[in-house]
């Protein structure tokens, strides 16, 4: 009998609406533990102008063509779709040398990532295709001219360089914000584990979900893609220092003033404060914390901790609890559950950190090395702690990065030399500091902050709920300064910006009111006998106003609602303390008096479409009320923003009120939640 080897998969790309290859072999991809053919990859012959030019004008238009909401909830039913899936994926991972638990950090990691966008956009941005950024800007005395500041997306794509050792996270945390600002994707992910990004968007375009030409997929070589970029795209990259300098010059980026993000190499930092002893609860959260930086995902991440900052009298000391804590590591095939640390990602990579290693011994000694514990083949390499005596003078261990399980221990004698050494790793994507004394916090944060995307402190009241020195966050930025890129990803709504363009439009409000779906102040408003609160959102136009009549403000008054409520503030009940107050020439009513009163003179009492009252933006009190004004309202629908999941809508509606004298006495937006139909449907 005959056994015909099994076939290698070879990886294709998805390229202006179908799937390719290349026209050469492949280059093999191999098993990180076993060293078994996983795939080939290849991209040579492929059209890369041709693939961005369709995805700018196929996707993007399709894209634009929904509102925010609605490509939120199209990244929520995705997310839902790849759970469902997930066991594929993780099956998968196991070649990259990933254990099942550094790969929930790379599969459910991401699709989190999504969930947590698709939350976020449906909550802080609207339903329209224009997103409104601050206050009007009134630009004339009559307000017949006035500014703001809206945001639209680029017409072009955004073209994703990921690293090899997130294959899917670094893919879903840069799609999930580009595709809500209404921007196509094409990614391009590491060869080493690009197999497992491929399936991932071979089953992510298999749902349906995304309009054709949001997501395309490159496996294998850039090749000339950056030369067809242009200044509506946006370039982001995740790698090596040098790899990403050299496409930050290249020509196409420069003369067009592309948008470029860069997550380089990052020498991050561990600073174990000066007020912990080896008896406190963070000594034992610092240890613990990096030995966890330095085993998980084999060392392999970005945020991992290369440089351990401790008080030089506790250098003994730590050194001894690190070593017996990495003892700990079980390493070996990830598909064995009793590993906790598999290989890295290739043979290659495990030479590279090898000889990093080297380099850094030149100022460093080894004081814990179990290089016996790793397997004999496969691209394993076991955690090394290293020791600078004189971190101050040197420069290897500032400098260079060994992307593996390697950290070097550094003394320091005063906190801000602690600091200093941290400023030497000359820009980091996040630091930790691990005390209990808020001094500390402070004079080291401060002293850290400027050169660090983040900081992370840890201590005893949140080491259960912390989640950790290498834990990027969807709500946070990552990403850091000078070495680390200068880039920033994440951060909500932040990265969502990064691929829209901010404008300056200027003209009159009603037609600013046009652009942005809103009404503006000086603007007009229309005022018919229905009140405003009895129309559902199918009857409610922006601009729909309602002028009330106006209500006497009475010492009694005055005097009730300080009783009633217990704010008896001396401006509200004594004449002569309130008159030596610098704002008020006597007595004044109470602020919420005025929004309590105001709500009496605009609120319609019977059931109907408004359901509900659930908030107030930007109250201001402009002009004090005394016993004898007479208060009046003018409410106007400011913003109408449906839910496309719901039978019910968000309304903000300006809110003036005004004295005898029509001079504004307060300000702000009420919220309302309207149903779009009255009566609803059962």
């Amino acid at each position: 009998m005959t056994v015909h080897p099994q076939k290698v998969r070879v990886l294709e790309s998805y390229l202006a609406g179908s799937w390719r290859q290349g026209k050469a072999e492949g280059k093999p991809l191999l098993d990180a533990a076993t060293g078994a053919p996983v795939a080939a990859i290849d991209a040579s012959g492929l059209d890369l102008g041709e693939a961005l030019a369709w995805g700018r004008d196929t996707g993007g238009k399709a894209l634009r063509k929904m509102t925010y909401h609605e490509r939120a909830l199209m990244l929520k039913t995705l997310a839902q779709a790849l759970t469902e899936q997930k066991e594929i994926f993780y099956q998968e991972s196991f070649a990259t040398g990933a254990t099942r638990k550094d790969s929930w950090i790379d599969i459910e990691g991401g699709i989190g990532t999504m969930f947590a966008y698709s939350s976020k956009a449906r909550r802080e941005m609207p339903n329209t295709r224009v997103f409104v950024e601050g206050a009007v800007e009134p630009l004339s005395r009559d307000n017949s001219f006035s500014g703001q500041h809206v945001l639209t997306p680029l017409r072009g794509i955004a073209v994703h360089i990921n690293a090899f050792n997130f294959p899917c996270w670094g893919m879903l945390e840069k799609i999930a914000p580009a595709l809500i600002a209404g921007v196509p994707c094409l990614v391009k992910p590491a060869s080493q584990t690009a197999y497992l990004t491929e399936l991932m968007v071979r089953h992510i375009l298999a749902t349906g979900i995304l309009p054709e030409g949001s997501l395309q997929l490159l496996c294998g070589s850039a090749g000339d893609l950056i030369d067809h970029v242009t200044g509506q795209d946006v370039v982001t990259f995740t790698g090596s220092a040098a790899t990403g300098q050299m496409l930050r010059r290249n020509p196409a980026i420069v003369q067009n003033s592309v948008r470029f993000s860069m997550e380089a190499d990052s020498l991050n930092a561990a600073v174990l404060g000066p007020d912990v002893s080896p008896e406190d609860p963070e000594f034992d959260l610092f240890i613990k914390e990096v030995a966890r930086e330095m085993t998980v995902k084999a060392g392999q991440k970005c945020t991992a901790i290369r440089r351990v900052i401790v008080p030089r009298k506790l250098s003994d000391a730590v050194a001894d609890a690190l070593g017996k804590r990495l003892g700990k590591a079980v390493i070996g095939d990830p598909r064995d559950e009793a590993v906790s640390m598999g290989p890295l990602a290739s043979a290659g990579q495990r030479e590279e950190v090898l000889a990093r290693v080297s380099d850094l011994k030149v100022e460093a000694e080894i004081v814990s090395d179990l290089d016996g514990s790793s397997p004999a083949t496969g691209a394993f390499a076991a955690p090394v702690l290293l020791h600078c005596a004189n971190p101050m003078s040197a420069e290897a261990v500032h400098s260079v990065e060994a992307f593996g399980p390697v950290a070097t221990l550094m003394p320091y004698d005063e906190l801000e030399e602690a600091v200093e050494l941290t400023h030497k790793g000359k820009g980091s994507l996040v630091a930790s500091l691990f005390t209990n004394d808020p001094s500390v916090v402070e004079e080291a944060v401060l002293g850290m902050a400027p050169f660090h995307g983040r900081v992370m402190i840890g201590n005893r009241k949140s080491a259960k709920s912390s989640t950790g020195h290498g834990s990027p966050l969807p709500m946070l930025v990552h990403g850091g300064p000078g070495r680390a890129g200068g880039g920033e990803e994440l951060g909500g709504l932040r990265s969502v910006k990064h691929y829209m363009q901010r404008t300056a439009v200027q003209g009159t409000p009603a037609l600013l009111g046009a652009v942005t779906g809103r009404w503006i102040s000086g603007a007009p408003g229309q005022e018919d006998s229905r009140h405003p609160f009895r129309k559902s959102l199918a009857d409610l136009k922006i601009g729909d106003q309602l002028n009330t009549g106006a209500r006497e403000v009475s010492l009694e008054d005055i005097e009730h609602f300080a009783k009633f409520t217990g704010d008896t503030f001396y401006a509200h009940m004594d004449e002569a303390a309130a008159k030596r107050n610098p704002f008020f020439e006597g007595r004044v009513a109470h602020g919420y008096l005025i929004v309590s009163f105001a709500a009496g003179l605009f609120v319609d009492p019977d059931e109907g479409p408004v359901l509900a009252n659930y908030g107030v933006d930007n109250l201001r009190f402009m002009t004090p009320v005394n016993a004898g004004d007479a208060l009046k309202v003018q409410l106007t629908a400011k913003e109408i923003s449906p839910r496309i999941s719901a039978d019910y809508g968000e309304v903000r509606w300006d809110c003036l009120v005004t004295n005898q004298n029509d001079e504004a006495v307060a300000q702000y937006d009420v919220l309302t939640l309207v149903a779009k139909e009255w009566p609803m449907s059962a």
